[in-house]
């Protein structure tokens, strides 16, 4: 969305004309960053204006900073064909509105009438919704400045008190409208009861995208990132290294999720998946380019390795316990421990007296290791980085072996591997300063060199 101009003539118009806006939605997620700032920075937690206004920290201020932030977004786009004297008035009185609730709820909060989590829940919502508003009412101005029909469908819900789920607001909102005359540009946000930030965290936009898909039955959903879906990451290995992965499934999709390189949102791929909706994810500046179509039931037609991807952002739990031999239900009360601080596990592998789990550094907090140590002999961590060797038809004698050996040739230690009989993921745990040489000489191996 930071390059809207380039969104413009690659995605909506194509050689200089608008010939495909009728019966196309385009969702739109915040500029980039934006909503980093309003909440906390996703890779490295760092926080924004929602840990200020928990800790009463002057979010005030925090406020006004990011409105001159978001003016500034708004000046950049003026050549692009933005009334930004309207897109100033929009956002100044947006986040004028917003620094109203949040002063209210403050002052609930300080009653003590009412319990604290459910207020910073609502005002994270709030904060949220803030993002997606500015670009798509943006959008729809450069749009509209430009010979391009849009109407902006504002799912944010900021100005109604609608008692309306995420699907009752998305329906109503979709009822009945005409898509032959003009391009409607959709909030990545939608605002529900249930709280979308509550049920998706940061996945929100593409849970929007993928409601809405369902809600109009849509032919394909299409997914433009800045990016293909390659073989492994262009930055690692070099772009020409990096082959596009033409066509996939489902189930890979949401291996890549596993280990943050999301496609989609796992949430938001189970309705398309369900509801036979293909997938297509596409490079924004190769609009020529098919991209990769992801679809329920592909299979390969031959076997190999359609990806190589990984994280080196992750820590491993180590749990050595004598009495864990032959012991029926013995890693259950471990589960416990984990649901109970709200960890799903990467990686899980086991043998008589240990269990290795592997889970985001984030998740590794003191608090988890001391409730394991009040359970277990022997408790251990460390930063490691997890590679995953992925593709819809792997399932043959000979891949598991090549990819040790390789990571052997380059003098790369297995700590641990997992690899389930479903045969589409095959997970290797390793230090994490040989992270970005296995990814190169993995996908030197397995995707770039024919047998």
């Amino acid at each position: 969305m930071s390059r809207f101009g380039d969104v413009r003539d690659n995605i909506i118009l194509r050689n200089g004309k608008p010939e495909r806006i009728t019966n196309r939605i385009l969702i739109v997620s915040a500029y980039a960053g934006v909503t980093d700032w309003l909440l906390e920075d996703k890779k490295t937690g760092e926080p924004g204006i929602y840990d200020k206004f928990a800790g009463q920290k002057n979010y005030d201020s925090a406020l006004e900073n990011l409105k001159e932030k978001l003016i500034r977004i708004n000046h950049t786009f003026e050549a692009t064909g933005l009334d930004v004297r309207t897109a100033d008035a929009y956002i100044s009185e947006r986040i004028a509105q917003t620094r109203a609730m949040l002063r209210s709820m403050a002052e609930v909060l300080g009653s003590g009438y009412v319990d604290k989590q459910d207020i910073l829940l609502a005002a994270r919502e709030i904060l949220a919704s803030a993002g997606e508003a500015h670009s798509a009412f943006n959008a729809v101005d450069i749009l509209n400045n430009t010979g391009i029909p849009a109407r902006l469908i504002d799912l944010s819900g900021f100005h109604d008190s609608e008692y309306l789920t995420i699907d009752e607001r998305i329906r109503r909102a979709f009822k009945d409208l005409d898509l032959s005359r003009e391009l409607i540009v959709a909030t990545g946000y939608t605002k529900g009861t249930e709280g979308i930030m509550r049920e998706f965290d940061r996945g929100y936009s593409e849970v929007t995208f993928s409601k809405i898909a369902v809600e109009v039955r849509a032919d394909e959903a299409v997914i433009h990132k800045e990016f293909h879906l390659s073989s492994a990451d262009p930055k690692i290995v070099g772009p020409e290294n990096a082959i596009p992965v033409g066509h996939t499934n489902y189930d890979v999709a949401d291996q890549l999720a596993d280990i943050g390189m999301e496609a989609i949102h796992p949430k938001a791929s189970k309705p398309l998946e369900q509801h036979g909706i293909n997938l297509r994810i596409k490079n924004t500046f190769e609009p020529d380019h098919p991209g990769t179509l992801i679809s329920k039931n592909f299979m390969g037609p031959e076997s190999r390795v359609e990806i190589i991807a990984g994280t080196d952002r992750v820590s491993i739990i180590e749990i050595h316990d004598s009495s864990m031999v032959g012991e029926a239900g013995f890693d259950l009360h471990m589960m416990e421990v984990f649901w109970k601080h709200k960890i799903s596990y990467i990686v899980k592998t086991t043998n008589a007296n240990s269990i290795s789990l592997v889970i985001w550094d984030k998740q590794l907090t003191p608090s988890l290791l001391e409730d394991l140590k009040k359970k277990y002999q022997e408790v251990s961590s460390k930063p490691v980085a997890v590679i995953s060797i992925i593709g819809s038809n792997i399932a043959k004698p000979g891949v598991l072996a090549r990819a040790a050996g390789v990571l052997a040739q380059n003098r790369i230690n297995v700590e641990c591997v997992s690899q389930s009989m479903r045969q589409v993921n095959m997970q290797f745990v390793i230090n994490r300063d040989r992270f970005e040489t296995a990814i190169m000489a993995l996908n030197r191996a397995l995707c770039l060199e024919t047998d």
